[in-house]
């Protein structure tokens, strides 16, 4: 890369503006110097922000202006007024402008114009509603950069803990003939590449949870563990990743046994999901491994039921804002040429 990531902005995207992705972006920005945040960008429409927000608003055209207003407003790429907006209330236009945000801000990071995104929360409602086929962003994003969504991997992480869902959005009766040994060690390929491009970790730890009680006893509570889980744990550490599993679920979460490990991939979305959001429901992050760009998102949805009360917490914002930043920085050290 020919600029630094650090000095090119992060994209955000505002999500619906009926939603509180408008308040939650103005938030993050108030509190830029107390989370010491990078120069970023709301991309969507600034009146959606200054519905819900009286600080200073600068609408930018170009990156090169984001650095430079950053200091004293929160630089907007405003790209067309969304209609009459309630907070709380969804609209088809409302829909369209979120859809047009995340694709420019896809281009934008494509074209290393800014150096991450960061998604703002849409409602799959109303996007489906306008004729929008994906079930959801990441889906959308991998697409638009050419890459098949099964090798776009989705990880959540915090400060403490991070974890990957191995089957996502699906009925919990279907996740056993949707878990196969290809499907883990792909997704844990992905999954090693990225800790160590995304995060500077030169060799990841990873943990394969077991997805029957007590991993199964060996084979008496279920054999998922000793027929798909083991032999891809096998495939994965012949190759070199540092991998132990399937490990009981139940213990694993654990301090003391959580900790050892960079990464904990598990079966199904509540495995990894409830845990994490035990620890981490403020400050975790949604992020996607297995893409040439960067993107980040606050791990909550539209709450359209507070959008403009003020109630909102810009928390879930600032923190995958400064972990966009954080993999952005440790990206480019990794593609940095030996001195």
């Amino acid at each position: 890369m020919s600029d630094s990531c650090q000095r090119r902005p992060i994209a955000v995207t505002i999500g619906d503006p009926a939603g509180v992705g408008p308040e939650v972006a103005a938030g993050a920005w108030a509190a830029r110097r107390t989370h010491d945040l990078p120069p970023f960008v709301v991309i969507g429409d600034a009146a959606a922000i200054e519905a819900v927000w009286d600080g200073p608003v600068a609408r930018v055209g170009d990156m090169d202006e984001v650095a430079a207003a950053f200091e004293t407003a929160l630089p907007v790429w405003h790209l067309e007024d969304s209609g009459p907006l309630t907070p709380g209330s969804p609209t088809p236009a409302g829909a369209a402008l979120a859809l047009h945000a995340l694709e420019t801000g896809i281009g934008l990071t494509r074209n290393q114009a800014a150096a991450a995104l960061v998604t703002g929360s849409v409602s799959k409602h109303a996007l489906h509603g306008i004729g929008y086929t994906h079930p959801g962003q990441t889906e959308f994003i991998a697409e638009r950069c050419g890459v098949t969504a099964t090798n776009a991997v989705m990880m959540l992480a915090g400060p403490g803990l991070r974890v990957v869902p191995l089957t996502v959005h699906i009925p919990l009766a279907q996740v056993p003939e949707r878990l196969t040994s290809e499907l883990i060690v792909a997704k844990a390929r992905i999954v090693a590449r990225g800790l160590t491009r995304d995060f500077g970790i030169a060799t990841p730890r990873l943990a394969i949870a077991g997805l029957n009680p007590h991993a199964g006893e060996s084979g008496q509570l279920g054999d998922e563990e000793v027929r798909i889980m083991a032999p891809a744990v096998a495939q994965l550490a012949e190759e070199g990743i540092a991998v132990d599993g399937p490990l009981a679920a139940d213990a694993l979460f654990a301090p003391g046994i959580r900790d050892r490990y960079d990464a904990i991939l598990c079966g199904y979305h509540d495995q990894a999901l409830a845990p994490f959001k035990a620890l981490h429901f403020h400050d975790g992050v949604n992020l996607t491994l297995g893409l040439p760009i960067i993107r980040t998102s606050p791990d909550h949805g539209t709450a359209f039921n507070i959008a403009g009360t003020g109630r909102a917490d810009a928390g879930p914002t600032i923190a995958a804002i400064a972990m966009a930043a954080r993999m952005a920085a440790a990206r480019e050290r990794s593609c940095a040429p030996a001195k």
